[in-house]
């Protein structure tokens, strides 16, 4: 009898054990959520026409790249009101005649023909338009004429010419590596920083802040759009742009930025 209460005992003691851990594992099932999956993103510095003559950093070169980055989306330097025209035109011939569009080789050249082979979403997020670029010119026009702007228009040159200087002395002209470093965005700082003291607030929506807030909006639109989706993003802009996009998206704390180097070093 003694035996038999104590066997009674043990499979009461096993029933109960076992429920406990189902408890502790329907709790746990119901508590331990994911992290979410930050995307990865990727900015790309272009060098627009320069693509159809160097010898290295070419077309073929960036359709390369992008295969080897192999984004989900592809954020590009064209204006969403543009964009439908040139994707239509694409879809319907292979071709692009939308006039904004064709400006940039890295697209019409590379992106839109790579869409028919790989699986990514182009996203336009340019904040340019053409009213913009009439009036940043007339008004550029206007303050080289105006001899009482003579020392701002000098120290603008002065600006641009020791940035050219420091660019061709690096040797590395149009280099893809040297193009996504630091110090490749420090020479274009010199050039842009005296550009955008001098000019930004007369320029209006053409300034070099305020077209590049114009262009980082509609960037992140797109990043919000797609958050925590454990995708990869690839920004594609003139590499000027580049250092001003980065300082910005270094602030997010949803995305992880990804280096361009190991991208270039496995197509080379």
């Amino acid at each position: 009898m003694k035996h038999l209460s104590i066997n009674v005992y043990l499979v009461i003691l096993l029933l109960f054990a076992s429920s406990s851990c189902k408890q502790a594992e329907t709790k746990s099932d119901t508590t331990d959520t994911s992290a979410p999956l930050k995307n990865e993103v990727v900015v790309l510095g272009t060098i627009h026409g320069g693509h159809l003559t160097d010898s290295v950093y070419n077309v073929e070169y960036l359709k390369r790249l992008i295969r080897e980055i192999n984004p989900d989306y592809i954020l590009t330097e064209i204006p969403p009101k543009h964009f439908k025209i040139a994707m239509d035109g694409f879809k319907k011939d292979d071709s692009i005649s939308e006039p904004r569009t064709r400006q940039f080789p890295e697209y019409v050249d590379v992106v839109f023909p790579l869409s028919k082979e790989m699986d990514f979403e182009i996203i336009p997020t340019a904040g340019w338009t053409r009213t913009m670029a009439v009036e940043r010119g007339q008004k550029l026009r206007a303050i080289r004429q105006d001899s009482s702007r003579a020392n701002d228009w000098a120290t603008y040159v002065k600006g641009n010419k020791r940035s050219d200087s420091l660019y061709k002395a690096s040797g590395k002209v149009n280099d893809p590596y040297f193009i996504h470093t630091n110090t490749y965005d420090s020479i274009q700082d010199i050039r842009l920083q005296p550009y955008n003291t001098l000019f930004n607030d007369e320029l209006g929506l053409g300034g070099w802040e305020n077209i590049n807030i114009a262009h980082y909006w509609n960037i992140e639109k797109a990043l919000e759009t797609h958050r925590y989706q454990g995708k990869r993003i690839l920004i594609t802009y003139g590499a000027g742009h580049k250092g001003w996009f980065l300082r910005e998206l270094r602030k997010r704390d949803d995305i992880e930025l990804l280096d361009m180097k190991p991208f270039l070093d496995a197509i080379n």
